[in-house]
């Protein structure tokens, strides 16, 4: 895929999202760590079903710190792996609060030094709480990139590298929730509804269909 290419397909995403951002639910940085962190394998909307019960009682470090390991669990075991996730919270909390004044890091460094968040999760919140034009590569992300010729790779890291390297800069901070939106939504993995898609013209998929939709 040329770069002309490229530009269009954001500069189309852009016009029919201006102001695109995650579906989590958060007003604080540390609300985003923690929905981010629950999110693993499991919905934005499983997600926000749990914080919407949980951080009316406990939305910090402390408060989280407080509630202990089985209190904490019976506020999110709605979620998958809500056993491993709330240790690794408490886990991260104990961390903040020791070593960060209770207050979320701001370098990737940092933020990967914590139980339970890897790579994406320290993209989001450098992207999304912090204003970091970095790109997390999650499972839409990584299909689209190859299924479009976007930024085809064997796997996600390989597939950050090079959107990284090819979107347009006035882009890159919103390019990630642009695409996972539009895998979310329209370039599904079963069956990707091609008829209502913005960039079908600029797509690449060798097997794209466009139906008459009804």
């Amino acid at each position: 895929m040329n770069a002309v290419k490229r530009r269009q397909i954001f500069e189309r995403l852009r016009d029919n999202n201006p102001h695109p951002t995650t579906e989590l639910e958060y007003t604080t940085p540390f609300e985003l760590l923690t929905a981010v962190l629950l999110s693993a394998q499991a919905t934005d909307v499983g997600v926000n079903k749990a914080t919407r019960r949980l951080y009316p009682v406990a939305n910090t470090p402390a408060k989280i710190l407080a509630l202990g390991q089985e209190a904490l669990e019976s506020y999110i075991n709605s979620i998958g792996l809500y056993r491993s996730k709330a240790k690794n919270l408490l886990a991260t909390c104990r961390i903040l609060i020791e070593q960060h004044d209770g207050e979320v890091p701001r370098t990737r460094e940092a933020l990967e030094a914590l139980p339970g968040v890897g790579r994406k999760t320290a993209n989001v919140v450098l992207n999304t709480a912090f204003g970091e034009p970095t790109i997390a590569v999650d499972t839409h992300i990584f299909r689209i990139s190859n299924r479009i010729g976007l930024a085809p790779g064997k796997n996600v890291d390989e597939v950050e590298q090079k959107l990284l390297k090819v979107v347009p800069a006035e882009f890159k901070q919103d390019a990630h929730h642009w695409l996972i939106l539009h895998g979310r939504y329209v370039c599904k993995a079963r069956k990707p509804e091609c008829w209502r898609c913005v960039i079908v013209d600029l797509c690449e998929f060798k097997d794209k269909t466009v139906p008459v939709p009804g």
